[in-house]
């Protein structure tokens, strides 16, 4: 009898409780050039709670900085979808990259720096090729996107020095990130739209 009761009350207090803090937290992830600047972006992205930096979508068992061939430099993003939505991060995700660029990003080159969007399920995929088709349709960019939709598989977590790299060195990353061209650049495809979506935290 007590555990019907327990569960009862339970059950109650659940029902009672926002849908908003019931939302079980999800992610996504992306990769878009050098990895310290997608994660200072999407750090400051409303709604996410974590970013991460590593490396996915190749075939090595081990891959690191110094071994990385064959995978780009991502990020993983950890978001409450009662706050941001999966089509949201995808809308910032174009706007802060240049998905025109087969070869790099940036001042960034070679395979590691090449954006994708790698998809975790089905309804991710839809979103993501539906986001994609949207853009080419609109021809907003001039050029094709050439920014593929790939399945998600592991995903690495780069070493700790890349974590959180721009608040650790700032004054380094905002050298790399200015001589890279990267703003620049996002600024001159995008226009008013660039890094839609990115906002200042308050901390």
């Amino acid at each position: 009898m007590r555990k019907n009761t327990y569960l009862m009350i339970a059950a109650a207090i659940a029902a009672a409780m926002p849908a908003q803090s019931l939302a079980a937290e999800k992610t996504a992830i992306f990769a878009g050039g050098c990895f310290w600047c997608m994660e200072k972006d999407f750090e400051h992205v409303s709604g996410v709670a974590e970013v991460v930096s590593g490396y996915t979508g190749g075939m090595l068992q081990n891959p690191s900085y110094r071994n990385h061939a064959g995978h780009d430099e991502a990020v993983r993003i950890t978001y409450d979808p009662a706050v941001v939505s999966y089509e949201s991060l995808l809308h910032t995700f174009w706007r802060s990259v240049d998905p025109t660029d087969a070869g790099g990003q940036f001042c960034d080159r070679g395979l590691s720096y090449t954006t994708a969007i790698f998809t975790a399920d089905a309804e991710e995929k839809a979103l993501a090729e539906q986001s994609k088709a949207e853009l080419e349709q609109s021809k907003r960019l001039g050029a094709p996107i050439v920014t593929p939709i790939r399945d998600a598989g592991a995903f690495t977590i780069a070493e700790g020095y890349h974590q959180d790299y721009y608040k650790k060195n700032p004054v380094r990353y905002g050298f790399y990130r200015r001589g890279c061209g990267r703003d620049a650049r996002i600024e001159a495809l995008w226009g008013p739209e660039a890094h839609a979506g990115v906002v200042e935290k308050n901390s």
